[in-house]
């Protein structure tokens, strides 16, 4: 009978770390690297946990952080929109209407600053952006931790991820963390460029992607590197004259007037309409206004200049455009809510 007993025993403890061992691990399957892009890095205190990510993405997706529970992050950024929306301008609570078009948070871990204007150093401190402007969440992060403190389940979620209370050092660190794993690096450029699937890309888009990196389009100059834009301040020629006053709202200086960081092109397909207002509805409008030289501004890009480009390669350079869509991405499951 000992000889049973033990064995059962053993068996139990094996059946146990089976099921453990079963479990769902996104790490570091998740956060794997793609071909050609740099390790991400995240900041001391906040290094990549999968109760920090399962908190944060919780959190992502709940309207408690909103003033009157009725808009998450969400709500203008949607997974199967590259973290996206679909709208020129989005509504926060009360449908107020925001300011600028929403941006992909594609690839958010390795941007150097954050907001249109480069005013927020990093993530973590760019989550208060959204809880504390007026049209969008219209909250405070104290009174957010008030009411997460209530809730068992975040409370246990938070001292599991980072052995706290769910205080604003937590929110901000759990919903950057979710963040800085929104990695698309599988478009059919990759596959083609970096997978060896030579039939990744249509004879079009190999055309269009010879155009985007030639000189005489001088696209790669601003949409640079594995994620497609080299972060700077540009005007690109959108108006004469603007509403938005771009990075001159942080600086003060006049010759930063209308400049805008330069978006990423990562999923562009789906991620219209375009420009910091949304005044572009398609890629065909976008490729038309770069390719008649924009309008006169004083600080209009020297790199924006009539293309003379004829309707079959602007058409080349659309489907190029396309190419940069990553449907593992967009289509992935553990983004879902």
């Amino acid at each position: 009978m000992k000889w049973l007993y033990c064995s059962i025993i053993i068996f139990t403890i094996i059946s146990c770390q089976k099921t453990r061992d079963a479990e769902p691990l996104y790490f570091p399957e998740l956060m794997e690297t793609p071909i050609g892009f740099p390790e991400p890095i995240a900041p001391e205190g906040n290094e990549f946990t999968q109760a920090r990510w399962e908190l944060g993405k919780k959190l992502f997706f709940d309207n408690v952080l909103s003033a009157d529970n009725s808009v998450s992050c969400a709500s203008c950024h949607h997974p199967e929109l590259a973290f996206s929306d679909d709208t020129a301008i989005s509504l926060g609570v009360e449908n107020r209407e925001g300011t600028r078009n929403v941006p992909t948070l594609a690839n958010v871990a390795y941007h150097p600053y954050f907001t249109r204007e480069g005013g927020v150093p990093t993530l973590e401190m760019q989550i208060l952006v959204p809880i504390q402007e007026h049209n969008e969440f219209d909250f405070n992060i104290l009174l957010i931790a008030d009411r997460l403190s209530q809730d068992s389940a975040y409370v246990r979620m938070a001292r599991e991820a980072y052995d706290r209370e769910p205080d604003a050092f937590v929110i901000t660190r759990a919903l950057a963390c979710f963040e800085r794993s929104l990695l698309s690096g599988y478009s059919w450029y990759d596959q083609f460029t970096h997978h060896n699937k030579t039939d990744a890309l249509t004879d079009a888009q190999i055309r269009g992607m010879n155009l985007f990196f030639s000189e005489r389009t001088n696209c790669a100059n601003c949409h640079s590197d594995f994620n497609f834009t080299n972060y700077a301040f540009e005007n690109n020629g959108l108006y004469e004259d603007y509403e938005d006053e771009g990075r001159f709202r942080l600086t003060g200086e006049e010759s930063d007037r209308a400049l805008f960081k330069v978006p990423t092109l990562r999923n562009v397909e789906i991620t219209a309409p375009y420009m910091h207002d949304g005044s572009l509805a398609t890629l065909e409008e976008v490729i038309n206004h770069y390719n008649s030289g924009g309008k006169n501004h004083l600080h209009k890009s020297e790199l924006i200049r009539p293309l003379n480009l004829s309707t079959s390669e602007k058409e080349d350079l659309i489907q190029f455009l396309k190419s940069l869509t990553d449907e593992h991405f967009i289509n992935n499951s553990l983004f879902s809510p």
